[in-house]
């Protein structure tokens, strides 16, 4: 008589849905978005202050030309600007860090999307008498959908705010204006301190993440913001100047558009 294996005692893992897979997918592709559109922000930040450095460089290097014209009376006209092809290049860097950023939100749209399918397949199962338990732990499968589209919108109205700086950033003659544009691609004031609690929180209910990692994350944000209440407080300044400007730079470029169509 053949001898009995003993019995595996190695707990196994419950068996996901292919609702509960897909929105656990999602979960890890949220985290690899978001952590690639930072990347590509700091990047973006690089190229862009060297882009305000040399418009500086080169509005300091014009003055000095005007007031030698001016000293100069037998001068009898001003040079022409020579074309700098490092600028040139600084934003076609730019530019294409952008390409790469709008990309990346349409991907997170993506997700929202396929999430919101899944609450209505979900919905569908209930009206049918088939009462679902939730996927995971706690979240209710709206929920979900909640945080993905909340987090969408942030990114959303962010990449708004960049194409707008990409576009004025060179052309700016205004020092403390191209400043601002500098602070607002670093800080982004649309994406709320919340989102990488929200994207933990996600990670945590769908089983990538332990308990121990969100509270960190919780305790370091509060601990952020008792440290630097007085440099927060200025960004928000700084924001609310900054998003004024943009939605009239955006109200202007709509009304151009329109004039150039009549």
């Amino acid at each position: 008589m053949a001898a009995k294996s003993p019995p595996d005692s190695t707990p196994r893992r419950p068996v996901l849905s292919v609702s509960a897979r897909k929105i656990k997918d999602n979960a890890a592709d949220w985290h690899n978005l978001m952590m690639k559109w930072e990347r590509l922000n700091d990047n973006g930040f690089t190229t862009a202050n060297k882009i305000v450095n040399m418009r500086i460089s080169e509005q300091f290097q014009d003055n000095k030309l005007e007031i030698a014209c001016d000293n100069n009376a037998t001068e009898p006209e001003k040079p022409t600007p020579k074309y700098n092809e490092e600028l040139d290049n600084c934003c076609a860097e730019l530019l294409e860090t952008l390409k790469h950023m709008t990309k990346i939100q349409l991907k997170m749209e993506k997700l929202t999307s396929t999430t919101k399918a899944i609450c209505d397949l979900e919905t569908f199962h209930r009206r049918a008498g088939n009462c679902t338990a939730p996927f995971f732990h706690t979240w209710p499968t709206p929920y979900f959908y909640e945080v993905s589209l909340k987090l969408s919108e942030m990114y959303k109205k962010e990449l708004q705010l960049k194409q707008t700086i990409v576009q004025d950033i060179a052309h700016s003659a205004d020092q403390d204006l191209m400043m601002v544009y500098l602070s607002s691609w670093l800080y982004q004031p649309y994406i709320e301190n919340s989102s990488m609690l929200l994207l933990e929180a996600m990670l945590l209910e769908t089983g990538h993440r332990q308990h121990g990692v969100v509270a960190e994350l919780a305790a370091a944000m509060v601990g952020f913001g008792d440290l630097e209440a007085d440099a927060v407080a200025q960004t928000k300044i700084v924001t609310t100047a900054t998003i004024s400007y943009i939605q009239t730079r955006i109200f202007l470029n709509r009304i151009e558009s329109c004039a150039l169509e009549l």
